[in-house]
C-alpha cells in the first residue's frame, strides 16, 4: 500500500485508531506494566475493509523513566480506486501485476477487487529526564507489508520553565521506507496494456523514499482549568512517491476513454503544519479543541478542526466527537488527460491529492473499572466528498459520476489494565 504520508486509507485509519485508542497512561507508582489493547473495524461502502488490533504497555523503571511498547496488525481488503474515470459504457482492465484482467459495468467507478494487504508495526520508545529541567525521548519504529518496509528513529528534548507550567520541546524523526510493488515500477505514464501481456513497461522492481521531520512545540498551562499546546513542524520528503497502481484516463473530445496511463508524482515534498490545541475542564466536562493547517509545495493546502467534549455518565463517560477537513487539490491532480493535450511532467487522478472535503461523526463511551481498568467502545460515521477543482467535464464524462464520495464506518473496543 503507497501514500504513506498523503490523505490515504491509511491516514484515515491511523486518525481513527490515534483518537479512539486515545494516549496510552503513564505507568502506575508500584512500577506494574500498564497496558491498553484495541481492535477496530474500519469499512467503506463497496470498497476497502479493515480490521486493526493493538495492544501498548508503559513500564516506569525509575523515577520518570519510562517505556513504551507498541505492536500493531492490521488487515485490509476489497476494492481500490484505480483513478480511471467511469464511462457509459462497460470497461476492462489489467490487473496491477500484468497477469489478468477484469470488468468494470457501465457508469460505475473502476475499482481494482484485489486490494489485499497485511500490515505489521512495532514502536518503542524511551523517556527520561536529563535534569530538574530537561528531559528526553528516543525512539525506534518498524513497519512490514508484503510490498513495504519501512525503518525510522526518532529522538526529542523538552525544557521546562515556570514551574514546569511551561515547555518547550524540540523533536526530530527519519524514516525510510522501501516500496517492492507487484508488477514492478512503471515508466512514468507507460500505457496499460489490455489485454494483460505480463511484458508490462517498467524501470525497477523496487524503490525508496526517506522522510526527515522536525517539530517545535510549546505546552503551556493558562490556568488550573486551561492548558495549550502549539506545534510547528517540517517534513521533506525525497524519493518514490508515486503510486504504482493508479492510473489516468485519456479521454477524447467526446469524453470517451481511448487508454490508460500509470500515473507519475515529483520525487521531492517539502510539508508545514502549524497546530493548535486546548483543553478546557469546566465543574465536570471537559472540551478538547484542536486546528491543524498544512501547506507543501505540491500546493495541496489542508484545514482539520477537531472537537471532543467529555461528559459525565452515570459511572462511565460519553465523549462525542466532530471532525471536518477540508483541501486543496495539488498542482499536478488532473481527473483524466485529454488526448489532444500534451501531458506534463506530473499528473495524477488519486482523488486522495485533489480537492475534498471530509466529516467525521462519532461517539465514544467509557466505563472506569477497578485498580484504574477501563472498557470503552467508540462509534464513528466518515464521508469523504471530493469535488471538482475547476475541471470541464466534456461530452460524456458529463453522464458519470467522476468525483465519487467515501462513506465509511469506524468502530473500536478498547480495554486498559
Amino acid at each position: 500500500m503507497q501514500l504513506k504520508d498523503n490523505v490515504s486509507l491509511k491516514s484515515a485509519i491511523t486518525a481513527a485508531t490515534c483518537s479512539l485508542l486515545g494516549s496510552q497512561a503513564n505507568a502506575e507508582e508500584d512500577s506494574n506494566w500498564k497496558f491498553d489493547t484495541a481492535l477496530m473495524y474500519y469499512g467503506e461502502s463497496e470498497r476497502v475493509t479493515a480490521v486493526e488490533g493493538i495492544i501498548a504497555g508503559t513500564k516506569e523503571f525509575n523515577d520518570e523513566h519510562f517505556l513504551n511498547l507498541k505492536f500493531t496488525i492490521d488487515s485490509l481488503t476489497g476494492a481500490s480506486a484505480t483513478g480511471a474515470v467511469a464511462q457509459p459504457h462497460a470497461q476492462t482492465f489489467s490487473r496491477p501485476s500484468g497477469n489478468g484482467s477484469f470488468d468494470v459495468d457501465a457508469y460505475e467507478t473502476p475499482l481494482d477487487d484485489t486490494f489485499k494487504d497485511t500490515r505489521v508495526q512495532f514502536n518503542a520508545q524511551w523517556t527520561q529526564p536529563l535534569s530538574p529541567e530537561y528531559t528526553a525521548s528516543t525512539g525506534l519504529h518498524l513497519s512490514k507489508e508484503y510490498d513495504y518496509l519501512s525503518l525510522g528513529l526518532n529522538g526529542s528534548l523538552g525544557r521546562y520553565f515556570n514551574k514546569k507550567n511551561t515547555t518547550v520541546s524540540v523533536g526530530l524523526s527519519y524514516s525510510h521506507d522501501v516500496i517492492e510493488p507487484e508488477g514492478g515500477i512503471n515508466k512514468p505514464f507507460a500505457e496499460m496494456l489490455i489485454p494483460p501481456t505480463g511484458d508490462k513497461d517498467t524501470i525497477a522492481s523496487d524503490d525508496s523514499k526517506d522522510t526527515f521531520d522536525l517539530l517545535f512545540g510549546l505546552t503551556q498551562v493558562i490556568n488550573r482549568r486551561m492548558i495549550m499546546q502549539l506545534n510547528y513542524s517540517i517534513s521533506q520528503v525525497n524519493g518514490y512517491m508515486t503510486d504504482p497502481f493508479k492510473v489516468l484516463s485519456v479521454v477524447n473530445s467526446d469524453g470517451y476513454s481511448i487508454r490508460q496511463l500509470y500515473e507519475h508524482r515529483p520525487d521531492e515534498r517539502t510539508k508545514q503544519s502549524a497546530y493548535w490545541q486546548t483543553k478546557y475542564h469546566f465543574d465536570t466536562t471537559v472540551l478538547d479543541f484542536s486546528y491543524r493547517y498544512m501547506w507543501d509545495d505540491w500546493e495541496i493546502k489542508s484545514h482539520t478542526f477537531d472537537f471532543r467534549y467529555y461528559i459525565p455518565f452515570y459511572d462511565g463517560y460519553l465523549e462525542p466527537h466532530v471532525r471536518y477537513y477540508m483541501q486543496e487539490a495539488a498542482d499536478f491532480y488532473r481527473p483524466f488527460l485529454l488526448d489532444n493535450e500534451p501531458v506534463a511532467d506530473f499528473a495524477s487522478a488519486d482523488y486522495r491529492v485533489g480537492e475534498m472535503d471530509g466529516l467525521t461523526l462519532g461517539i465514544k463511551y467509557g466505563l472506569p473499572l477497578t485498580d484504574g481498568k477501563e472498557f470503552s467502545f467508540r462509534l464513528e460515521f466518515f464521508q469523504q466528498t471530493p469535488t471538482n477543482p475547476g475541471f470541464e467535464e466534456v461530452g460524456a464524462l458529463q453522464d458519470v459520476e467522476l468525483f465519487e464520495s467515501v462513506e465509511a464506518v469506524i468502530a473500536q473496543v478498547s480495554y486498559s489494565f
